[in-house]
């Protein structure tokens, strides 16, 4: 199982320099963030280009999208 969050350590270490409060708020935030992360990295679709695109820029050439 992944664990996402801090260690106990870590959040004891930032309630001790911060506060309870803020600490308290910071380690959710950082473990809602890393589980926000492992759904996208879960759920990422790769996209394959069938037809090249170009771009015209404003002399009126055509360049190679990025």
């Amino acid at each position: 199982m992944n664990r996402t969050g801090l260690t106990f350590n870590s959040r004891k270490a930032l309630m001790n320099n911060i506060g309870e409060a803020a600490g308290t708020e910071i380690a959710n935030l950082i473990a809602e963030m890393a589980a926000e992360i492992e759904e996208l990295r879960r759920t990422k679709v790769n996209v394959t280009r069938i037809v090249p695109t170009t771009n015209v820029n404003l002399m009126g050439r055509n360049e190679d999208a990025l």
